[in-house]
């Protein structure tokens, strides 16, 4: 018989091995935090202690924004603010540096539809001059607003913001009164004075010739550091004659002031020349090496080089001849980015079994880049690239359609991200979804992610970092000048060329079978459906292809703008937010790639409203130009 213990006269309750247990574990426990909460201050203090700080430390891991906010503990806190245009069409935005250390948007800015961007890098304005007082002819200024808008569309898609001078902002300068005063000057060197008291106004920066042209990558050397708008010296280069400067405004008063005060004046057209004829004084320019990024179609290159183009410009016609430079130049910006990305053009198709019509838009606009645009000389090349590979429509560029995205420098990438809902649809094939449809059959969360990003987080990866790779190729430096994402639920924006920096082909030549090098004449054709290489997964059937553009329609018309959504029954908005909520990495994905493209769009717009103004100024690509503007 077991013993009975007695504690004051009265006998103990037996322990059984379950009231042990419990009692040892509240024992482990309350020495487990006596010794957290005691030992940090019964570390005696040395002197080789005291800038440290002996207190317990929370891992890292567990400080991360995007962790702690899903505390329940946690207090509420104030969203941030509102940044000025920080919104546009559907899509807000909050620009802050930690955009690529935080995966899910709202954990910062603590509203699911407003997206976490990277800061907006200012552009750099660089500076042309042109004047709208001459008397010329209707025809004439019509060639010239064209060479313009080419001109100022191949700047802004290489990170500047381009700015038309005219004799106005010449006019607000100090030395404006003393030039006109002087009879001393050439008409010729008076204009070209001209340009440059409009451009010390503008105090400095860069100022190029209107047939100055980029043709190089987005990160070539001289084309990153004239981005950063830096300039300690007033730079020229060499073999561009006046085509390009740079400078601050000090050094560019002092350039103007020196030429003024030449003996030569009476010799001498330009700044240049008129710094080159005055021995006696030193040269206000450096001279820096040849830009091997920049094509200058000078009078003396055009004449050279594409002498069927210049005795155009020469003959009874100009502005024939200066439509014929426009179409030259415009095909050599094309070509350049052809040989840049020589390993073609990738369009994205993850989940490949039912999304070849989802695609189909990309699809598109990749014939049209891969297509030799029209030219005056076919054969040509830039004045900087003599030894171009020139665009062939029979070897047209490659068009490739993988699952998964690869990052390579000579590769193109066209992606297409689709709302969960959407790829739901298609890949299920369903007119519709239920909330018990998700719950039972989608057991793989964020599979468009996933099957995207499959090469460069490999598999067993969670949506978090998955991601983070998608947002970095969608809106690093490097990835927005070698992709282009675009929504599955929009239609093509109607201003890529301003990404491209060049007069995308309206019309693509797939009826031609490589039989011509110039876009077909006629009535709009469409391209075939894009197929895959069966490697990248099973291919449709002819019947599983008919099936797609209706549900695709269905799911465009649920996840579509706001107006197209209030249409939507609650059941379809129930079950779109089930399925945003089971695909939460997929669903970040969508609306970053939507809030990237509509900042940009709106960044555009909002610079052709400010230039609209003044002379010189753009409207609309279809605009005219007229003596007080552009006119819509």
């Amino acid at each position: 018989m077991p013993k009975q213990y007695v504690l004051f006269g009265r006998p103990l309750p037996r322990l059984g091995s379950r009231h042990i247990s419990l009692l040892l574990v509240t024992i482990s426990l309350f020495a487990l935090f006596s010794l957290l909460f005691t030992l940090p201050s019964a570390i005696p203090t040395g002197p080789s202690l005291q800038i440290a700080d002996h207190k317990f430390s929370i891992p890292k891991s567990f400080k991360s924004p995007w962790v702690s906010s899903f505390s329940p503990f946690k207090q509420p806190a104030h969203a941030p603010p509102h940044q000025k245009n920080d919104t546009y069409a559907e899509s807000s935005w909050y620009a802050n540096w930690k955009w690529l250390s935080i995966p899910f948007s709202s954990s910062l800015t603590l509203d699911e539809n407003r997206q976490l961007l990277p800061v907006l890098q200012e552009r750099p304005p660089i500076y042309c001059y042109y004047d709208n007082t001459l008397k010329k002819e209707a025809a004439v200024k019509d060639a010239e607003s064209e060479l313009l808008l080419t001109w100022r569309r191949a700047w802004w898609a290489m990170g500047f913001k381009p700015i038309i001078l005219s004799p106005a902002e010449a006019l607000h300068n100090p030395l404006y009164e003393e030039l006109q005063k002087r009879d001393d000057i050439t008409p010729a060197f008076k204009t070209d004075l001209m340009r440059w008291l409009a451009w010390e106004n503008m105090s400095g920066g860069l100022l190029a010739h209107h047939l100055l042209y980029p043709m190089g990558a987005y990160d070539d050397p001289l084309l990153t550091y004239l981005r950063r708008g830096l300039f300690p010296r007033l730079t020229r280069w060499k073999d561009l004659d006046d085509g390009l400067f740079a400078g601050a405004k000090p050094d560019i008063s002092a350039a103007i002031k020196q030429a003024m005060a030449s003996p030569n004046l009476k010799a001498v057209n330009d700044m240049l020349a008129a710094s080159l004829a005055d021995k006696d004084a030193n040269s206000p320019f450096f001279v820096d090496a040849v830009p091997h990024a920049l094509a200058y179609y000078s009078t003396r290159e055009v004449a050279t080089n594409y002498a069927k183009v210049g005795n155009a410009i020469t003959g009874s016609s100009p502005s024939v001849g200066l439509t014929q430079l426009n179409q030259l130049i415009t095909s050599h910006l094309h070509l350049t980015w052809q040989n840049l990305f020589s390993s073609g053009i990738a369009v994205m198709k993850p989940l490949p079994h039912h999304t070849t019509h989802m695609i189909g838009p990309a699809y598109e606009l990749a014939l049209r880049l891969t297509h030799c645009p029209e030219s005056p000389m076919a054969a040509s090349c830039p004045p900087n690239r003599p030894k171009c590979s020139p665009c062939v429509s029979s070897h047209p560029m490659k068009i490739a359609t993988p699952a998964h995205y690869t990052n390579t420098s000579s590769l193109y990438t066209i992606g297409t991200v689709p709302h969960p809902y959407t790829a739901a649809t298609l890949n299920a094939l369903r007119d519709s979804l239920t909330t018990s449809y998700i719950r039972r059959s989608m057991t793989d969360r964020d599979p468009w992610l996933a099957d995207l990003t499959k090469e460069l987080c490999g598999a067993g990866v969670s949506g978090a970092p998955r991601v983070m790779r998608f947002k970095s190729a969608v809106a690093s430096p490097h990835g927005a000048a070698h992709t282009l994402w675009l929504l599955a639920e929009r239609r093509l924006p109607d201003d890529l060329d301003w990404h491209f920096g060049f007069d995308i082909p309206t019309e693509a030549t797939w009826a031609d079978e490589g039989k011509s090098e110039t876009p077909v004449p006629g009535p709009e054709r469409r391209p075939p459906p894009p197929q895959h290489d069966p490697k990248d997964g099973p291919v449709a059937s002819p019947d599983e292809l008919q099936l797609e553009p209706p549900l695709l329609a269905r799911a465009q018309a649920i996840v579509g703008d706001a107006k197209t959504k209030s249409r939507a029954t609650k059941e379809e908005l129930a079950v779109r937010s089930a399925v945003e909520a089971w695909n939460l990495a997929d669903t970040e994905a969508w609306r970053f790639a939507r809030a990237y493209l509509d900042r940009d769009t709106m960044e555009r717009k909002k610079w052709e409203e400010e230039e609209a103004k003044y002379a010189g100024g753009m409207g609309s690509e279809k605009g005219r130009r007229s003596a007080g503007g552009w006119e819509r």
